[in-house]
C-alpha cells in the first residue's frame, strides 16, 4: 500500500492492534466451548490443551489473513464496467481461500489431537480432505471470509464519506474566502473611483478662487491634504467609526465653505450613541459632495447641507440634506449614486437600505442610508452585484 499519509485507507496501529485482539477474544471463547462444553465427554488434559492449541491456531491463521483481505477491500473502488469481474474475482478468492483455511486446520487437527481408533479421537479427529470438500464443510471458512471482507469494505465507505465531508467543508472554507477577498477588491475598486473624483473636484475649486482668495485657497489646500493623508490611512479598513467619517465630512465641508464665499450653510449633527458605531469608509463625503454638485451649485441664493446621524432601534440611520433643486429620478441613476449602492450591498447584503427622494415640496434632496447599528464587523455573506 502507499504511504498512509496519502492514503487514509490504510491501516492505522490502533485499527490492527483492535484486529488481534478480536481474534484473540473470538479463539478464546471458542476454546472455552470447546473444553467446558457440557455435552462432550470428559477430557484428559492433554486434549484439553490441543484443543486450545488448535483454536488459537485456527484463528490465529484469520488474524493473518484479516490483513490481506482488507487491502483488497481498499481495491474495490472500481468503474461501474469493472465492478462485477472484481465481485466474481473476489468470490472465486473467498472460495480458494476457504478452501485452504480449512483443508490446513484439518491437517493440523489430524495431527494435533488423539487417533482415530481411540475414542476421543473419533469425537474430535476429522474427516480426509476429499470428504469435507464433496460435504461443503470450507462453506463455514467461507462465511468468515465474507464477514471479513464485508467489514472492510463497510470501512472504506467511512473512511471515504469522512473524507469527502471534510473535502467539501475545506471547498466551503475556501469558497468563502475567496467571496471575501472578491468582496474587497470589489470595494477597493469603487474607492478607488471615488477619491480621484473628489481630488480632481477639490482642485478644479482651488484653481477658481487662486486669484480671488489666496487665504482661502491656501486653507482649502491644508484642508485638502488632511483628507488625502485621512483617505490614505483609512484606504485598507472597510468600516470606521462614526466619528472618524464625520471628521473627514467636518473637513470637506470646510473646502466647501471656503469655495462658496460666505454663501453657505452647513450643519452636522452626530448622537452620542452612534459615535463608535461602525459605517464604510468614506461613504458620507460622496454624498456631501453629490448635495453640493447636483444641489447647492444649482442654486443662486445661500446653500443649505445638512448631515445627520442617529440610532433607531438596531439601525444606525445617516442623513444628508440639501435645498437644491431635488433629484432628476427618483432613486437617482449617478456614479456616485451607484457606486454607494453597490458598496452598501458588497458589505451588508440585504440589512442595508438606501433612499434618495426630494426632501421637501420645494425642492431638495433627501438620502438616507440605514445600516445594521453595530460596533464590531459584522460577518454578512457577500452578494455579487457586477
Amino acid at each position: 500500500m502507499s504511504d498512509g499519509a496519502r492514503n487514509p485507507l490504510r491501516l492505522r496501529p490502533v485499527e490492527i492492534v483492535g484486529i488481534v485482539a478480536a481474534w484473540g477474544f473470538v479463539a478464546l471463547l471458542t476454546a472455552a466451548g470447546r473444553v467446558v462444553d457440557p455435552r462432550g465427554p470428559l477430557l484428559s488434559s492433554d486434549v484439553n490443551r490441543a484443543l486450545i492449541a488448535v483454536s488459537f491456531i485456527e484463528y490465529a491463521i484469520w488474524a493473518l489473513l484479516t490483513f490481506p483481505i482488507v487491502w483488497v477491500a481498499t481495491r474495490m473502488d472500481a468503474t461501474d464496467e469493472s465492478r462485477i469481474r472484481r465481485r466474481v474475482a473476489l468470490v472465486v478468492l473467498g472460495l480458494g481461500i476457504a478452501v485452504a483455511v480449512d483443508t490446513g486446520l484439518r491437517l493440523i487437527r489430524n495431527e494435533m489431537l488423539p487417533p482415530p481408533q481411540t475414542p476421543l479421537g473419533a469425537v474430535f479427529r476429522s474427516r480426509s480432505v476429499s470428504e469435507a470438500l464433496l460435504s461443503f464443510q470450507f462453506l463455514d471458512d467461507f462465511l468468515i471470509y465474507l464477514l471479513i471482507l464485508g467489514t472492510g469494505l463497510t470501512r472504506n465507505y467511512f473512511i471515504r464519506y469522512r473524507d469527502r465531508l471534510g473535502e467539501t467543508r475545506r471547498l466551503h472554507e475556501e469558497a468563502a474566502d475567496l467571496r471575501a477577498q472578491l468582496a474587497e477588491a470589489r470595494l477597493a475598486a469603487l474607492r478607488s473611483r471615488l477619491n480621484p473624483h473628489f481630488l480632481f473636484n477639490t482642485l478644479n475649486a482651488v484653481a477658481a478662487l487662486v486669484e480671488r482668495d489666496p487665504p482661502g485657497v491656501r486653507r482649502m489646500l491644508a484642508r485638502l491634504g488632511e483628507l488625502l493623508r485621512f483617505s490614505l490611512d483609512e484606504s485598507n479598513e472597510q468600516e470606521i467609526t462614526v466619528d472618524r467619517e464625520v471628521e473627514l465630512v467636518r473637513r470637506y465641508l470646510d473646502i466647501m465653505e471656503v469655495r462658496f464665499q460666505g454663501r453657505l450653510e452647513t450643519s452636522l449633527t452626530v448622537d452620542d450613541s452612534v459615535r463608535n458605531a461602525l459605517v464604510p469608509t468614506l461613504l458620507l463625503q460622496p454624498l456631501v459632495e453629490n448635495a453640493f454638485k447636483h444641489g447647492v451649485s444649482m442654486i443662486e441664493e445661500t446653500g443649505v447641507v445638512r448631515i445627520d446621524a442617529r440610532r433607531e432601534g438596531a439601525e444606525l440611520v445617516l442623513t444628508v440634506t440639501d435645498n437644491g433643486p431635488g433629484p432628476v429620478t427618483p432613486n437617482g441613476t449617478g456614479e456616485g449614486v451607484a457606486n454607494t449602492r453597490k458598496r452598501l450591498e458588497e458589505l451588508y447584503g440585504d440589512q442595508q437600505r438606501f433612499e434618495l427622494r426630494q426632501a421637501s415640496p420645494d425642492g431638495g434632496a433627501l438620502v438616507t442610508v440605514r445600516l445594521p447599528y453595530h460596533t464590531a464587523p459584522l460577518e454578512v455573506e457577500t452578494h455579487s452585484v457586477w
